[in-house]
């Protein structure tokens, strides 16, 4: 008896010593320094798709807006110190591309719907507009385009708005090509289409005058077991009436069959248009426009590592001849498109999507895509390496 007792007294005594250890445990935790700190939501952590746009206040550069192809939209109000969720009720969580009024500050549009033909691609239902800069929203139709890929205002007329409507990616039809409003968003008229397995990618406006515009049609469908990412419908047409009649572009482009096509204007020389094509290896690359579209030349056979996922270009502010070409691994040109080195990527996530570039300062960048926000004021264009500093913002697919 005495034996078990003595067992029973030690097991006893071990149980007391862990229930002691516990608790000097869970006093140690009270005493940790952070443990009086409360966490703060510093934007999303986790996977909630890529960046796919952004829009800076005019005046304000510590204010503006990024939007995602897969986590809705966040607005800044002290330069990335803190934000905020500004379209967690709307329809949709898919952003393409989004628009502040250049009139307005407070006026936004945001076109749903990721402007890719990626396998893990959203889709969105149609354009919204916000009044009192994203307070609240309304849909202002086109429902059914599937995927918006650029809005573009009237800088002296707001209720003017062209929109590119890719279409849906998985079946033919519904809302695809150049959509025009004059009344603000009420009603809009399609003011260029192809057919139904093509939309609207992207397009140009004369900043001299609105009725000359360019734009790239995309033929593109997706289906379980492959991506069509061309075809006859894709092209370059061109409108000097505002719409009312159309040309296509043939000089000096592709013969063959092509893919999709962006195009950017030049901000300091306004008859200037870049296109990035994609086609076969012989004929695709990076074209060039002095005349507003009306003829091209063939500047290099340059393409993005996926034509469907980027060829996205974006000029320099004030130089011309400097073009960024958003990819796996972004490049950029200095002289016109006809040869490229690849950006700086040190510190940062690869696969960008989004560019911004500080008009009054062209070192100064924002570069967005599937690993966050990155930004430099530092960027070396001579060597192309520069400090990029990482804000945290989301980290992505």
């Amino acid at each position: 008896m005495l034996k078990l007792y003595t067992k029973t007294a030690l097991l006893f005594c071990l149980v007391l010593i862990s229930l002691a250890s516990i608790a000097k445990d869970k006093n140690k935790k009270k005493d940790n320094p952070l443990a009086g700190i409360p966490l703060r939501n510093i934007g999303p952590a986790l996977i909630s798709g890529r960046i796919s746009d952004f829009a800076f206040h005019p005046n304000k550069k510590h204010v503006f807006y990024v939007t995602t192809a897969a986590g809705n939209m966040w607005k800044t109000t002290n330069n990335t110190i803190t934000w905020e969720p500004i379209f967690d009720n709307e329809g949709s969580y898919s952003i393409g591309s989004m628009k502040m009024d250049p009139s307005d500050p407070l006026t936004l549009w945001v076109g749903s719907g990721e402007n890719n033909a990626q396998r893990s691609v959203s889709f969105g239902d149609g354009i919204y507009k916000s009044i009192d800069s994203g307070k609240s929203w309304k849909n202002m139709g086109l429902k059914n385009s599937g995927h918006i890929s650029q809005i573009w205002i009237h800088p002296q007329d707001s209720n003017t708005v062209l929109v590119a409507a890719q279409g849906p990616l998985w079946s033919d039809g519904g809302d695809r090509g150049l959509y025009k409003t004059t009344n603000g968003g009420k009603s809009w008229k399609k003011i260029l289409k192809i057919d139904k397995y093509t939309g609207v990618n992207e397009f140009v406006v004369d900043p001299e005058n609105p009725d000359n515009i360019v734009a790239s049609s995309y033929q593109r469908r997706r289906h379980v077991w492959v991506l069509i990412n061309g075809g006859p419908g894709s092209g370059i047409h061109r409108t000097t009436d505002g719409g009312a009649t159309w040309t296509e572009v043939k000089s000096s482009l592709p013969k063959d069959q092509m893919g999709r096509i962006g195009l950017i204007g030049a901000p300091s020389k306004p008859n200037r248009i870049y296109a990035i094509i994609e086609s076969n290896k012989e004929e695709q690359g990076v074209f060039l426009s002095d005349d507003f579209g009306v003829s091209f030349t063939k500047q290099s056979s340059y393409m993005t590592s996926s034509p469907q996922y980027y060829n996205e270009l974006v000029v320099d502010p004030k130089n011309p001849d400097r073009v960024y070409s958003l990819s796996t691994f972004t490049s950029v040109s200095e002289d016109a498109g006809k040869t490229w080195k690849k950006l700086s990527d040190k510190f940062r996530h690869v696969d960008d999507h989004a560019l911004w570039i500080d008009p009054d300062n062209t070192e100064h960048l924002y570069i967005g895509g599937d690993g966050g926000i990155y930004e430099t004021y530092d960027f070396d264009l001579s060597t192309l390496f520069g400090t990029l500093n990482y804000t945290t913002f989301c980290i992505a697919s």
